[in-house]
């Protein structure tokens, strides 16, 4: 018999609460020099997707992009950078941008089954959610470029995992042990994969909640009180950070510790005026190792391993 989890609390820079923050503690602002250096890079790739950071350098970016590295794994897990002149990266420049950043720190990941690298986000429909649930990309690092975003409504937020881990344990440990045990996820047509909310794998926390995948049917009173919990630790007033993008921004985070939500409205009747955001999924080197459990979605969870991204007809990134 597996022995129940051990209980404890989690420490560091990504425990934080949106209240307790400043922009200081997440924004970089980056300068027309940076735009420059991706015009010019892009120049020299002359339409080839970049394979590696070797591909296309950038003198200027390339040690911030190393320092955001740095922040998404052993840091708050997130980091807005904000000032990319758009102006310059019309159309699908904005796009190989992305990617080009992305090589910097990562291997970018299949967002469909025809292998696309850059998905693109609108604003959600007119019967969309009114709150909708966080969820958790997969994948090591997100990046989300803001192309437009739309006069009222469409904001970000962000909530820390580990954060959340540590309020359950001191309010509701029964809802803090249920979601450390394995919950049914859905696994295509096979039985329910068991993967937990909270967990620990070579000494790392990791944290993964997508309600959307879980397996509804076979979720237990027990664990559906214990995720109703975790909904209003969530929902605490100054647990989450609220992010208003602007077009040029780019928001990094890491969805093992950072859970991210959009708050939806009604759409708007003008497409000019609804949000509009490329996004890309990465493979991080320096990531840590996951719960075996996790196979199902990463194909593999060895760290630094490619992995995740969503199946190919040849299998997972990293199976």
């Amino acid at each position: 018999m597996t022995p129940p989890p051990r209980l404890v609390p989690q420490a560091g820079l990504s425990v934080w609460s949106g209240a307790a923050l400043t922009p200081a503690d997440w924004m970089l602002p980056i300068g027309v020099e940076a735009t420059a250096e991706l015009v010019a890079a892009l120049a020299a790739l002359d339409g080839r997707l970049p394979a590696g950071p070797g591909d296309a350098a950038l003198p200027r970016l390339a040690p911030m992009l190393h320092a955001v590295a740095g922040r998404l794994e052993h840091g708050r897990g997130f980091v807005l950078l904000r000032g990319l002149d758009l102006e310059r990266l019309p159309g699908a420049a904005a796009e190989a941008a992305l990617l080009l950043l992305g090589a910097h720190l990562g291997t970018s990941l299949p967002q469909d089954a025809a292998g696309g690298l850059v998905g693109r986000l609108a604003s959600p429909g007119a019967g969309a959610a009114s709150v909708p649930r966080f969820h958790a990309d997969p994948a090591d690092a997100v990046m989300l470029l803001c192309l437009r975003q739309r006069r009222e409504g469409g904001a970000v937020t962000l909530v820390s995992a580990p954060a959340l881990h540590n309020a359950l344990l001191r309010s509701d440990r029964a809802a803090l042990a249920a979601l450390h045990a394995g919950l049914p996820h859905r696994n295509g047509e096979g039985a329910p994969a068991q993967m937990p909310v909270f967990s620990t794998a070579s000494g790392s926390f990791v944290g993964r909640y997508d309600r959307e995948a879980l397996f509804e049917p076979a979720l237990e009173p027990a664990q559906l009180r214990a995720l109703a919990a975790l909904d209003a630790a969530a929902a605490l007033p100054g647990q989450a950070l609220t992010l208003a993008l602007h077009a040029g921004d780019l928001l990094l985070y890491n969805p093992h510790l950072v859970w991210k939500q959009v708050v939806a409205g009604e759409a708007p009747a003008d497409a000019v005026a609804a949000r509009a955001m490329l996004r890309l999924w990465l493979a991080t080197p320096g990531s840590r190792a996951l719960p075996e459990s996790f196979g199902a979605v990463f194909g593999t969870t060895a760290a630094g391993a490619p992995r995740g991204g969503v199946p190919q007809a040849e299998g997972l990134v990293g199976g």
